[in-house]
């Protein structure tokens, strides 16, 4: 169950606007906290897919340690240089893995129309590439918080 946004209904987005936002942004930042406290932010790709955000991240990697030990994540995916184009989602929860670790290709029906769907957008490819470095990270966010300052109107 995500939780409902409270703040800023004004400025939030509709489930489509969320929906066709995700699906046409290309990097998001990821947001975890390593054994000592410190937090740790970095870019990855992502892939949504109405439900869930899949994160296919690099698993000799800080940000992979930090979720291994801790699987609760901060992702922010944003657009927007002056303030009234500002616009962007914040998804937060509990990633878990899915596939093998690292993925290698092995036949997985979990995960067929996610690399599929990422191999269009970032390869331009029908099949995903493995490399062998590479693992899945599911995110069922528990709460969204999203806003498009382009609704305010002219400022």
């Amino acid at each position: 169950m995500t939780a409902a946004q409270r703040r800023g209904r004004k400025i939030m987005m509709t489930p489509g606007e969320l929906d066709a936002f995700l699906a046409g942004q290309r990097t998001c930042r990821v947001g975890t906290v390593s054994a000592d406290g410190a937090p740790h932010v970095s870019a990855l790709w992502f892939l949504w897919d109405g439900t869930a955000l899949w994160l296919y991240s690099v698993v000799r990697s800080r940000r992979w340690a930090d979720l291994r030990r801790d699987p609760r994540v901060a992702v922010a995916v944003d657009t927007g240089e002056e303030y009234g184009e500002l616009r962007g989602v914040e998804l937060s929860g509990a990633v878990e893995t899915v596939g093998e670790v690292p993925r290698s290709g092995e036949l997985c029906a979990e995960l067929d129309a996610v690399e599929t769907r990422f191999a269009r957008k970032y390869f331009d490819l029908d099949t995903l590439p493995h490399d062998g470095r590479h693992a899945w990270l599911r995110l069922l966010p528990e709460k969204v918080v999203s806003w498009d300052f382009r609704k305010l109107g002219p400022q």
